[in-house]
């Protein structure tokens, strides 16, 4: 069984709505498209895989807080 830890709503409030900063996800957005065209040198590949495993991190620490809130994921 899992620990159990007490935690101010507010923090679990705080890391239900993570997500990107603006400029990250534009950035974020650019590659998909280049990827999408066959563009991306190797850097912007790794720079590609990098941002999409945080992405997917970050959508299931959301999806944890989320259920701790008794609210469906986004």
């Amino acid at each position: 069984m899992p620990a159990v830890i007490e935690a101010p709503i507010e923090m679990v409030e705080r890391v239900a709505a993570l997500r990107f900063p603006p400029h990250v996800d534009r950035f974020l957005q650019r590659l998909m498209d280049r990827n999408n065209e066959g563009t991306l040198s190797a850097e912007e590949h790794e720079q590609l895989a990098a941002l999409v495993e945080l992405s997917e991190t970050m959508a299931l620490i959301r999806a944890d807080a989320m259920q701790v809130l008794g609210r469906e994921p986004q």
